[in-house]
C-alpha cells in the first residue's frame, strides 16, 4: 500500500472512530449529570468522560499526522505571539522571555509545544522544565538523555511529540537538540 493510500485509510479510520467515541462520551456525561448517581458511579463516569476526551485528542493527532504525511493538511493559519504558544497552566512548566508575532496553525503548534514539555517531564523524570522564548526561537530545558530521543521523535513513544515535529517541520520550522536543550524555530 502506498503512503497516500495508507494516509487516507488512517484519516478514514479516525473519522469513523469519532461516532462511537462521541456516543460513549455523551452517555457518560448524561448519566453523570442525572439524579441518583452514587459517588462511586459518578467517579467511574468521570473517568470514562476523561478517557473519552483523551482518546478524542489522540484521534485528532493521528488524523493530523495522516493528512501531513499524505500532503493533504491545510493548516488554519492565524496570527499569534510565540510567547502565547507556550503559555500553560501546568505549574511544572515555566515560561520566560519575549515573543514575536507570527502566523501559524495555533491549535496544532500550541498542543505540540505542550506535548514536548510533557514528554520532557514524563520521560526525563524531571520535576520542572522551562521554555525560554526569544522571538521565533523557543528553547525547552532541561532535556535529559532519557527524554531527548522521545521528545525529538527518534524513539517512537510519544504521539504528541511526534505529531508536533511533523507539523512544525511542515509549517517551515525546525526542531533540534542542542545539548540538554530542545530548540524550536517557528
Amino acid at each position: 500500500m502506498d503512503t497516500d493510500r495508507f494516509s487516507r485509510l488512517v484519516s478514514l479510520a479516525c473519522h469513523d472512530l469519532r461516532t462511537p467515541l462521541a456516543t460513549v462520551y455523551g452517555f457518560a456525561r448524561t448519566l453523570s449529570r442525572g439524579e441518583g448517581v452514587d459517588d462511586r458511579s459518578a467517579r467511574f463516569l468521570g473517568m470514562i468522560e476523561e478517557a473519552s476526551e483523551q482518546m478524542t485528542g489522540m484521534i485528532d493527532e493521528i488524523g493530523i499526522a495522516a493528512r501531513i504525511v499524505g500532503k493533504r493538511w491545510e493548516p488554519a493559519l492565524r496570527e499569534v505571539d510565540t510567547l502565547e504558544l507556550v503559555a500553560t497552566d501546568d505549574e511544572r512548566v515555566e515560561v520566560h522571555g519575549h515573543g514575536e508575532s507570527i502566523e501559524t496553525e495555533v491549535a496544532v503548534v500550541s498542543r505540540g509545544l505542550r506535548a514536548f514539555a510533557i514528554a520532557a517531564l514524563r520521560y526525563g523524570r524531571a520535576e520542572r522544565v522551562t521554555w525560554r522564548v526569544d522571538g521565533r526561537v523557543l528553547e525547552l530545558s532541561p532535556l535529559t538523555a532519557a527524554a531527548a530521543p522521545v521528545v525529538i521523535g527518534e524513539d517512537v513513544r510519544d504521539l504528541g511529540a511526534l505529531v508536533a515535529r511533523l507539523a512544525i517541520d511542515e509549517l517551515g520550522g525546525s526542531v533540534a537538540l542542542d545539548g540538554e536543550t530542545l530548540r524550536v524555530r517557528l
